[in-house]
């Protein structure tokens, strides 16, 4: 019978080609969003979290209860013997100090006296040790537009807005006017080597970017930081290997009233990111969800405009003595090929579509400019293992679903006026 049912579908092109058509689109539109939703939503996490929060965050209470204040005199202490002791308990992770300030940048004339001011927000990383992973993780090199990184005391890169706003040039001196951690003013000279665009207004309004080492002397932080970020050496954010390292740690440092007692802090606490993360964990879901109903909806429409075409078929094969329940049957085992073929047509296409996201992806820099989240500027697909199979669960249900309610019509027929339509 399976036989039969595959040389009616593959020769009557009427019974088969529109309801295959459909589940190819509906198919491949399922894996293709799957793929992209996966993407966007796993690039803006990571560029959160290389930028700013990392995998997982290690401040003080009181830095943690005042983060948005950025308030360096509650920084860490003692860094190097932390930093020891975090590779050493966990070396499944990369660890880096990071420092973040503000303050104004004063642009001198050639006299020396103020030309303009300009507020800046600054961030100090590890620039010139050999191991450090901070310029490739925060992609400074793709993101910078003249000039070259800091290779000496002194060197800053700076946006490229503000550099072209106030018409300076490359090896320019400017100000940091700032607050050190004793609370003190602090002025301290920088040269201009580089300047850098990230695509997000957050970044590109005024950033500063120095090695951790001159932040230290500029802030008088020497060896302090604000924050320390912890990353997964994969680079991929595994939320429960994360919360044991976290909970390791805290237990370890947990001090009962000691506002200067280290603390740890995962990604999905940070930023609102935990939102987005269970977000994206759902969206497979959802989109399943509402492809099934929707090409319920149409391949049930489908399905009743072939039942009234097969009327007559189905009236023969029931003249002839075949069971309305054997009928039904048939048409649920037809609609499971029909399901599985168009399946595997819209895999095919939506994971072509994927793939070909993932290796270019689509520049919507010019979009986000004026956004204030940290986001990619280039978004990209991301081809996971359930992208081969997520397509077949709306592609089967749907087209099952939808012959089912449609064939509900052969129990309707009344086999006494079966042989009055025959002779019509």
């Amino acid at each position: 019978m399976i036989k039969f049912l595959i040389k009616g579908i593959l020769r009557d092109k009427n019974r088969s080609l529109l309801p295959i058509i459909v589940i190819s689109i509906g198919v491949a539109l399922t894996v293709f969003f799957s793929t992209w939703f996966s993407g966007v939503f796993s690039d803006m996490v990571n560029v959160n979290a290389n930028l700013s929060t990392g995998h997982v965050k290690i401040m003080t209470k009181a830095y943690a209860e005042n983060i948005t204040q950025i308030p360096n005199d509650l920084a860490l202490l003692e860094v190097d013997k932390l930093m020891a002791e975090l590779k050493q308990d966990y070396p499944q992770m990369d660890w880096a100090a990071r420092i973040q300030f503000g303050g104004l940048l004063d642009i001198p004339d050639k006299q020396g006296e103020t030309r303009a001011q300009g507020p800046a927000a600054g961030q100090a990383i590890d620039f010139f040790s050999t191991e450090s992973k901070e310029v490739k993780r925060m992609n400074i090199h793709n993101s910078l537009i003249t000039g070259k990184l800091p290779t000496k005391s002194g060197d800053a890169l700076i946006s490229h807005d503000f550099f072209k706003r106030f018409n300076l040039r490359l090896g320019d001196e400017i100000t940091l006017f700032s607050s050190t951690m004793n609370t003190s003013m602090t002025f301290y000279n920088f040269k201009i080597v580089g300047t850098l665009r990230f695509g997000m207004q957050a970044l590109d309004r005024g950033a500063i970017l120095i090695d951790l080492s001159d932040a230290q002397k500029a802030l008088d932080m020497e060896n302090a930081a604000g924050e320390i970020l912890g990353f997964f050496n994969n680079n991929t954010y595994n939320k429960e290997n994360a919360e044991k390292i976290k909970q390791a740690f805290n237990n370890k440092h947990k001090k009962i009233n000691d506002e200067f007692a280290s603390k740890m802090l995962l990604l999905s606490e940070q930023n609102g990111l935990g939102e987005y993360i269970i977000l994206s964990e759902n969206m497979s879901s959802i989109m399943i969800f509402l492809f099934i109903l929707v090409m319920s909806i149409v391949l049930w429409n489908t399905g009743l405009l072939g039942g009234l075409r097969r009327y007559n078929e189905f009236g023969i094969r029931l003249a002839m003595g075949e069971e309305k329940r054997h009928i039904y049957k048939t048409l649920i085992y037809e609609s499971v090929f029909i399901g599985f073929i168009g399946s595997i047509i819209g895999t095919m296409i939506g994971l072509a579509a994927g793939y070909y996201l993932q290796n270019h992806g689509i520049n919507l820099g010019n979009l986000m400019q004026d956004g204030g989240l940290m986001m990619p500027t280039v978004f990209r697909a991301i081809v996971k293992p359930e992208a081969y199979y997520i397509g077949f669960i709306p592609g089967l249900f749907s087209m099952v679903l939808g012959n089912a309610l449609s064939g509900i019509g052969i129990y309707k027929r009344k086999t006494a006026q079966l042989f009055k339509e025959l002779e019509v």
